[in-house]
């Protein structure tokens, strides 16, 4: 680290690396609820409203923009049923569902890691 002052020195290919993928990552998945959705549907396909019950806090529109997101990014697949009445289910894409080992690692980074919410039952 000649010259760092003890600072990581970093080329620009380095750099450029990690903007075009993490950037891209995180652009996606570091926006707020969007990883509780992933997370839902990990386990199964759901309705809109299940989805809503599962995470109590989300607003309707918010739950669209980011359920939006998730299909134009190809991470999830929106169907819908004829009805009546007409219903939507979202499911994960098999890319979706590759994000379960990366999940399942934050969530045991968590535990080890982060305070648990005592607001939560």
């Amino acid at each position: 680290m000649a010259g760092g002052g003890g600072r990581a020195e970093h080329d620009e290919k380095t750099c450029r690396r990690v903007d075009g993928t993490m950037t891209r990552v995180f652009e996606l998945l570091g926006k707020r609820w969007t990883g509780l959705i992933v997370t839902v549907l990990m386990t199964q396909p759901a309705y809109f409203a299940e989805l809503r019950r599962a995470i109590p806090k989300i607003s309707e529109r918010m739950l669209t923009d980011r359920l939006t997101e998730l299909v134009a990014a190809g991470l999830a697949l929106r169907e819908v049923d004829a009805g009546p009445p007409l219903r939507v289910t979202y499911r994960l894409t098999e890319s979706g569902r590759a994000l379960e080992p990366a999940l399942s690692e934050l969530a045991r980074w968590a535990e080890q890691y982060m305070a648990e919410d005592e607001g939560c039952p």
